[in-house]
């Protein structure tokens, strides 16, 4: 099988890494990679949103299946791009159509969509400038702090939490004003809820699942979950509180009651859903939905995959995925993510990265390098992530802090708390 796997960052190098196991693998091409990516696989300078370069590629290169990484081409609908052209139309693509694409590209779509499912999350309103009166109403009937978000897509950034009412109110209206552009057009107000969060990933052919996993990632820059969001700073799995009773009410409550929603909907799916969920008091609540892996839950989902990834991705492209079987494995894998000095605000890039080859016991998965000339530099603000296997949380952080700290280029900077909440 000749696959084309869409994206550049740890996510994809991560995939590239369970691709390679496949005993059906017989090409991987990268579009557009990193320098991990290029070690295993061939990457393709490719954009992954220019989708008639993306076909001609897929046509030249007589490519079997097509891996969407991130959500940007999902959204702006590369799956019914191919199915829409005759010539392109037989390869599989894993990655939901535009349709089921929103449940990431727009809050107020998957806010609507778990309310009518009756599916467990935050009371909510969505607003616009034209009912902005009815917003400031229903942060007065909100208690602190208050939740804002962008409805479209804002790189992970278009999420405030505020203490203060007036200051909620103020940045309401500089949401609806461009703070996050065309994205934050409309707004999401939402109720507060408190627990702690996890993510559940759930494989889908539309009809039947598979739960890969759960996982916990750390989303602020600094220790004790401080500062400004990130794109993730590290993730464990398994969660240890994620098991029996609390992962039935997920599966009965929100896993099933999603599919069984795609179908009544009418809503095509074939790929990953994340489901990001708090959990308050015992019960799961969903906070939002995204349409394929999460980086850096990925790097912790992916080596605990047993069964072959690809297998199940080609039973998901023909809609059988009810007949293959699916194993996890039982240990613990903890994530670190060293990333640029600066992140998330402004930072340098073309900073050699030395001591890789000097690592040992952990995997070393590339999200920002690039190779130039014989060096690895950086190329991003999350940089390199080391994930490692162990018996519990604390020997797999002990491997992976242990390869964090022998890696180096200027300005490293990592968290080493992940996992302290659990």
């Amino acid at each position: 099988m000749i696959v084309l796997l869409l994206g550049s960052g740890g996510r994809e190098h991560a995939f590239a890494w369970k691709f390679n196991q496949s005993k059906i693998l017989d090409k991987l091409y990268v579009a557009p990679g990193n320098a991990g990516t290029a070690s295993i696989a061939e990457n393709v300078d490719l954009n992954p949103n220019d989708f008639e370069k993306v076909k001609q590629f897929v046509l030249s290169h007589k490519v079997d299946l097509v891996v969407v990484g991130p959500e940007d081409p999902l959204v702006n609908g590369i799956h019914d791009f191919f199915l829409q052209d005759k010539e392109i139309k037989h390869v599989g693509v894993v990655g939901p159509e535009k349709l089921g694409a929103q449940l990431e590209g727009s809050k107020d779509f998957a806010k609507d969509f778990m309310f009518r499912h009756q599916i467990p999350t935050a009371k909510y309103k969505s607003i616009t400038s034209e009912n902005l009166e009815e917003g400031l109403r229903f942060l007065d009937s909100l208690k602190a702090p208050y939740v804002l978000k962008a409805d479209g897509l804002a790189a992970g950034k278009g999420v405030l939490i505020i203490d203060d009412l007036a200051e909620a109110k103020s940045s309401l209206q500089q949401m609806l004003g461009g703070m996050f552009g065309e994205a934050s057009s409309t707004v999401v107000i939402e109720e507060f809820l408190s627990g702690i969060e996890l993510s559940v990933f759930v494989l889908t052919d539309g009809k039947s699942y598979k739960v890969l996993a759960e996982a916990k990632d750390y989303k602020r820059i600094g220790e004790g979950d401080t500062g400004l969001n990130t794109g993730g700073m590290g993730a464990i799995s398994p969660v240890p509180f994620a098991k029996g009773d609390f992962m039935q009410k997920v599966e009965e409550r929100v896993i099933q009651p999603t599919i069984n929603g795609f179908q009544t909907d009418n809503i095509p799916y074939k790929g990953f859903v994340f489901i990001g969920l708090m959990n308050v008091a015992g019960d799961p609540y969903v906070i939002e939905y995204n349409v394929r892996m999460g980086d850096p839950e990925t790097e912790v989902i992916m080596p605990r995959i047993k069964s072959d990834l690809l297998e199940l991705l080609q039973a998901v492209s023909k809609q059988e995925l009810d007949e293959v079987e699916f194993e996890m494995d039982e240990r613990t894998v903890a994530t670190v993510m060293l990333v640029s000095g600066g992140y998330p605000e402004a930072y340098q890039k073309g900073k050699v990265i030395r001591n890789l080859d000097k690592t040992d016991g952990s995997l070393i998965f590339h999200a920002g390098t690039k190779m130039e000339v014989s060096e690895v530099v950086t190329n991003g603000g999350r940089v390199i992530s080391v994930s490692s296997y162990g018996k519990d949380i604390k020997t797999a952080l002990s491997s992976s802090f242990k390869n964090a700290e022998l890696i180096e280029f200027e300005g490293k900077y990592y968290r080493k708390d992940i996992g302290f909440d659990l």
